[in-house]
């Protein structure tokens, strides 16, 4: 996210000083290919790289200050890094920088929700034994993005599928409905409840996960996971048409409040 930020700032700053990237080039001696690799995010720019280009776009101190800065930033490793072998694609990154998640999940409690023992139930339906233990790990290390200091707004609506499949039995299930009310008091964590009795409605497709971020040139991104593989939306007219339909989601679901009364109804049941 940060190289993509980074890659964005010094191409807009070059259209408005009027400089082609040809031109650009030949006045920081660079080849032309290298402003395109930076101006794409394919390669990163190094501090001096951005000092030279700030240099030559006559950009004021405060914002030539903040871009070395954020040049600085893009090469440090993220928490995620020191599971590599468990998060292969790029959305531990995104959801690590968002400032609101919204995910509309039909099958499961969200990850980010999971207790531990739920979450080891789920994994081991579909890896190897010798796995199952560090992609735990993972993902409780992933959790705890709720609870760091100014941790990202998170809105969740589940359908009532997800609250009554026992995933573990009934004890892993109770603990994990009692967690889903603990988590749902903070703040910045909304759990809302798509009841059975709405019938059809807009997220009959299938789960999805839209990220938005502080910064306004960030745009926001809608993911959705697949066995095939996991897709990124990214072109403004698809992630608003999953924007809507998120909306038409949330109009169709429980109040937070009833919500909450029908996660704990569930979880009562459970205990008996």
């Amino acid at each position: 996210m940060r190289l993509r930020r980074l890659a964005r700032e010094l191409r807009k700053l070059r259209e408005d000083s009027g400089l082609t990237p040809e031109a650009a080039a030949a006045q920081l001696g660079w080849s032309r290919s290298k402003v395109s690799r930076i101006e794409t995010g394919r390669t990163m720019a190094s501090r001096a790289d951005v000092a030279a280009v700030c240099d030559l776009y006559g950009v004021k101190s405060s914002d030539r200050a903040g871009l070395i800065q954020l040049a600085s930033e893009v090469r440090q490793r993220g928490w995620w890094t020191s599971y590599a072998d468990v998060f292969t694609g790029s959305y531990v990154g995104l959801e690590d920088d968002a400032a609101f998640i919204r995910q509309w999940e039909v099958q499961l409690v969200p990850g980010l929700l999971q207790t531990e023992d739920y979450a080891r139930t789920v994994i081991s339906q579909h890896r190897p034994s010798e796995e199952v233990q560090r992609r735990v790990m993972a993902r409780m290390a992933r959790r705890t993005l709720l609870s760091r200091p100014q941790a990202p707004q998170f809105s969740a609506i589940l359908d009532e599928a997800a609250i009554r499949r026992p995933i573990g039995g009934k004890q892993i299930m109770h603990e994990q409905l009692e967690a889903l009310l603990i988590a749902a008091r903070r703040a910045n964590v909304d759990v809302r409840v798509l009841p059975f009795g709405a019938g059809e409605h807009a997220g009959l497709e299938g789960a999805f996960t839209i990220l938005s971020f502080a910064e306004e040139i960030d745009p926001d991104v809608a993911y959705v996971e697949g066995t095939a593989g996991d897709i990124y939306v990214e072109s403004s007219e698809q992630v608003d048409r999953c924007k809507l339909i998120y909306e038409r989601i949330s109009d169709a679901a429980l109040s937070p409040e009833d919500s909450l009364g029908l996660i704990s109804k569930v979880k009562d049941e459970l205990a008996t």
